[in-house]
């Protein structure tokens, strides 16, 4: 378990092996949220293993190509799954 505590002028230190495996390093700035359980430090900025893209780019990419089914044969299929999940 990492801790830290809290000094004098309002500052934590998070632990050198949480900053490395998170590769944040000084100066990293954070978005700050109260949650229920504690505080949440987000980082601005974060490089995203994705490229940035629109909806209309991807819309359409897992197009179904069988026969269409009726609204009544898929709440069919999905009764049977559900019955065969329980």
């Amino acid at each position: 378990m990492n801790t830290s505590r809290l000094s004098s002028k309002g500052q934590v230190v998070i632990p050198a092996a949480l900053r490395a495996t998170r590769t944040w390093k000084a100066g990293t700035l954070f978005e700050v949220v109260e949650t229920a359980d504690g505080v949440l430090l987000k980082p601005l900025g974060a490089a995203s293993p994705f490229e940035p893209t629109r909806l209309d780019d991807v819309f359409g990419m897992a197009r179904f190509k069988g026969t269409a089914q009726s609204v009544a044969q898929m709440n069919a299929a999905v009764a049977t799954e559900a019955a065969r999940r329980r």
